[in-house]
């Protein structure tokens, strides 16, 4: 146990690999039961378990799954701010210090005078422990959800950071600056929400800020207070336009929580204002809220609110003009690559499945029979092409049958008896309904529907509203069973999340979004998503759970022409890369192809066994504890990757039943092997038993015959692979190469570059040759296809995320003062001086003369030209004073003139961006 300024944070070091690490975590949630030494940690602010390599963190209490690494953020360099680390690493010891350390640890005293080199565990406790830092972390950064602490993950400390400096700057009006707040679903926003209203509460230059929580449905808004309240926030929700109204204008509720509709009612029943600048706004899944009349009520009757919008999808082009009304992205942005990277979300398998409708074709044509009766032949042919959509054909009742009973086998023998869950999306209500009859009928899986009244849409998707007799007797069912709509949702979704009959969760549209169940695993699409629905969709089953290693996306839809879609549908310069989703869904055949490798690589622990069947042999080669220990972790690997290929029909039908009992009988050898030597060897190390559905899917096989893959999986960011099969589907006749690819981010972003020049001209000019030479050396045959497009998308990344890379510190995150600084750079770089005081003036300079323009500025400023003519006058007295006289820099009257000039330009450009 260590303190740093009385604040007690306990360290477990290790030694070994990162299975030690785990090993340390595991140790650490033991000792905090009351069998052991729980006492030790009531006063603890932080846990972590580190080594030379690597780290984790966490609060007490914390399980497994939710200890966490920590990533400093990267500078304009590109690189963390670990530049001190060096220095304190090697900072002398007093004499007689070095001694007695020598002593004690019987070390060489020459080793603790050499110099070393910076590690992981030194960057993991500078980044976590130095003082302010701990500090802060303790008292802004962790809370109680529900009795639970938890603390800030990087990206939710590091965003709420930029946002509290962003707040400090102000646009035109007076307002102050907002912002997006890009992070995927699963890692926390609503936390993040939380963190940001109580670091603007403790902010002492901000007096009485007021918060205003604001969403799209009901159950985001009970969900977003709940949270608040759990954390020890309270928040007043506003149950009308009226009270909406009655909780602004009494200015007595710090925190306020209400549905972006109800702005409009409040303002239609009376026409209020509150012009503070200390309103801040928080809008949760922005990219829906900010659409339509509801949003611009909101903004007038808090014209100088500062506004933040949160979303878990990246930002689509056609949204980009409303997005603009927020202020740019803050940083860091939290993709969903990066949440998987980090172990915040789990990564997604995609496996197509397809259910043969040839053999419902009596069915078809008896159901055309029974309903087109007097209709003339142009009505039938009419709904007969509306009724081969495949929207339609989802609907029939012989093709529902068929892939419930797919559903069925296939989260039987997969996934029941696990603890797992599943969600069932269907396309209507009706339809729902039959899912739900037909798993009842044939009686394996048990099932439950969730979905909106008859009479209601679900806002802003495309749900049908069907009020047919069997969804209004379904409805009136339910009301009379549990009373009102909210008890109906609440005790199915209370059902479904920590009750074991209910297996899968049927829905149309509700629970689409904004639903996070852990156990979760397992999403059967039956029907057509997009966009950001889609992709909030599959996200459903990414959140983390003990023994959760994937989450599955089982389509029956055909989903893969609109992902490409939707993913299509993103610019570059909107905020978004494709490259943000790599490694989102993981093709199942990729981790079928490493099972020979580590069934090789878990037999080849034992070549030295000489009697294949001496189980005495195997248990004393295992008496070397690190040979044990790698068996574990092999045993691990193989006996995950053998779960995820028994649960596909390729790897079943292709490989020979042979192979088929050797890969089981062996895991059942070593799995047997394991216990016997934790037995022998009395482990204390508490290793994560596998999963409850490998025993289940060791016996079984799919039986559902009358489903077929729509394509071998396949990763969908495998270029060459994903085309191919977009063109096998006719989704698109035309393969992109690598080099066409280039060339459009190449020209796109040289069409950015030009729109752009003027806002900062010293930035985009020096991208704007880059970015030709890319193209130039490319068609001199140069550089490779390849190496063009890798060249021109890291010019891109650098153009979008305003990288500077020769921006002094001083200026970060004062975008106005870099522009500036690019300005006047040119007119002073010739000075003799030393390289870092000259940077040092220009930086200096450059904010001084953003502070002049800033304080000059007013509403019409570039229309009033004895305004223009005060700030040349004052920027004109500060070169002459301050730079000529002042640091005997030489700059002629032209030379003035000519930073005046510039800098007064850049400024109109940018006011106008």
């Amino acid at each position: 146990m260590l303190f740093v300024n009385g604040i007690p944070f306990c360290v477990i070091e290790c030694k070994a690999p990162q299975e030690e690490i785990e090993q340390a975590v595991s140790q650490s949630i033991r000792n905090q039961t009351d069998e052991y030494i729980p006492r030790l940690f009531t006063y603890t602010q932080l846990l972590l378990a580190i080594n030379k390599n690597s780290a984790m963190y966490a609060t007490v209490g914390s399980a497994t799954k939710f200890w966490s690494i920590w990533k400093e953020k990267q500078t304009q360099s590109g690189k963390p701010e670990f530049e001190k680390l060096q220095e304190l690493v090697n900072k002398p010891l007093e004499k007689e210090v070095i001694s007695r350390i020598a002593t004690t640890l019987k070390i060489d005293l020459e080793t603790l005078e050499n110099e070393r080199l910076v590690t992981e565990q030194d960057r993991s406790i500078y980044s976590l422990c130095r003082p302010e830092r701990l500090l802060e972390l303790a008292w802004k950064f962790t809370i109680f959800d529900a009795g639970i602490k938890k603390i800030a993950r990087y990206q939710q400390y590091f965003v709420t950071k930029s946002a509290l400096r962003r707040i400090k700057q102000f646009n035109e009006d007076g307002s102050r600056k907002g912002g997006i707040v890009w992070h995927t679903q699963g890692s926390g926003k609503s936390l993040t929400m939380v963190m940001m209203t109580r670091n603007l509460a403790l902010d002492n230059e901000i007096l009485n800020p007021r918060i205003v929580l604001v969403t799209d449905r009901d159950d985001l808004d009970k969900q977003l207070g709940n949270t608040f309240a759990a954390c020890g926030l309270e928040a007043d929700r506003a149950t009308s336009g009226r009270n909406l109204l009655e909780l602004i204008t009494e200015k007595q509720s710090g925190i306020i929580t209400t549905l972006i509709h109800k702005f409009d009612k409040a303002y239609s029943f009376r026409k209020y204002q509150d012009e503070s600048s200390d309103i801040f706004v928080l809008v949760d899944e922005s990219h829906r809220t900010q659409f339509g009349s509801f949003s611009a009520r909101m903004r007038q009757m808090f014209p100088n609110a500062c506004y933040f919008g949160f979303t878990g999808t990246p930002l689509m082009k056609k949204e980009k003009n409303s997005f603009t009304k927020f202020g740019g992205l803050l940083e860091p942005h939290y993709s969903i690559s990066q949440a998987v990277e980090d172990g915040a979300v789990v990564p997604l398998l995609y496996e197509g499945r397809h259910v043969e409708m040839t053999q419902n074709q009596k069915a078809v044509d008896l159901w055309f029979e029974r309903h087109t009766k007097g209709l003339t032949n142009e009505q039938k042919a009419d709904l007969k092409r509306k009724y081969a959509r495949a929207e339609m054909l989802n609907k029939a009742d012989q093709v529902i049958y068929m892939r419930t009973f797919d559903i069925s086998e296939h989260y039987r023998e997969n996934w029941q008896g696990s603890g797992f869950k599943a969600q069932l999306v269907a396309p209507s209500k009706p339809a729902a309904l039959k899912y739900h009859e037909y798993l009842n009928e044939i009686g394996i899986v048990s099932s439950e529907v969730v979905i909106s009244p008859p009479d209601m849409r679900e806002s802003f998707d495309e749900t049908d509203d069907e009020a047919t007799d069997e969804v209004v007797k379904f409805w009136q069912k339910m009301m009379r069973r549990y009373g009102k709509e909210e008890e109906y949702t609440k005790q199915l979704i209370n059902q479904f999340k920590h009750g074991s009959d209910l297996e899968i969760l049927i829905v149309v549209s509700k629970l689409l979004t904004g639903f996070d169940a852990p156990k979760n695993t397992v999403l059967y699409l039956c029907r057509v998503l997009r966009e950001h629905t889609l992709l909030q969709a599959i996200a459903r089953v990414n959140r983390i759970h003990e023994g959760k290693e994937f989450g599955f996306i089982v389509d029956y839809a055909s989903i893969l022409g609109e992902l490409d879609k939707a993913l299509t549908m993103y610019s570059a310069f909107e905020g978004f890369d494709e490259s943000d989703l790599a490694g989102t869904l993981s093709s199942i055949n990729n981790e079928i192809e490493k099972l020979p490798e580590r069934y090789s690589d878990l037999w080849d622990l034992f070549k030295t066994v000489k009697h294949a069947y001496d189980e005495e042999e195997y248990e004393l080669l295992l008496s070397d504890e690190q040979l044990r220990e790698e068996f574990y972790a092999r045993l691990s690997e193989y006996s995950k990757n053998l779960a995820i290929a028994l649960s596909s029909d390729r790897f079943l039908s292709e490989t020979d039943e042979k192979t088929l009992s050797r890969y089981k009988a062996d895991l059942q050898k070593f799995q047997s092997l394991k216990k016997s030597v934790k037995l022998r060897y009395a482990e204390a190390i508490d290793y994560r038993d596998y999963e409850p559905k490998i025993k289940k899917l060791l016996d079984t096989h799919i039986q559902a015959d009358e489903a077929i893959q729509l394509n071998e999986p396949v990763n969908i960011f495998d270029d060459e692979m994903f085309d191919q099969v977009k063109e096998e589907q006719g989704i698109y006749e035309t393969k992109k190469t690598a080099a066409s690819r280039a060339d459009t981010i190449a020209h796109a972003t040289k069409k950015v570059i030009i729109d752009k020049m003027d806002t900062d001209p010293a930035f985009y000019e020096k991208f704007s040759k880059l970015i030709q030479q890319a193209i130039e050396d490319f068609r001199a045959k140069r550089i490779s296809d390849l190496d063009y497009l890798h060249k021109v998308t890291d010019i891109r990344n650098k153009v979008v995320g305003k990288v500077h890379d020769e921006i002094p510190a001083q200026l970060t995150d004062n975008e106005d003062a870099m522009a500036y600084y690019g300005v006047i750079k040119p007119f002073i770089a010739k000075n003799e001086f030393d390289e870092e005081k000259l940077e040092t003036i220009i930086a200096d300079a450059a904010a001084a003369i953003d502070a002049i323009i800033k304080k000059h500025n007013k509403v019409n400023f570039w229309d009033d030209e004895d305004a223009q003519n005060q700030t040349a006058n004052e920027i004109d007295d500060y070169l002459y004073d301050e730079l000529k006289n002042g640091k005997n820099i030489d700059l002629s009257t032209e030379q003035m003139d000519g930073i005046i000039d510039k800098v007064l330009q850049v400024a109109r450009h940018r006011s106008y961006k």
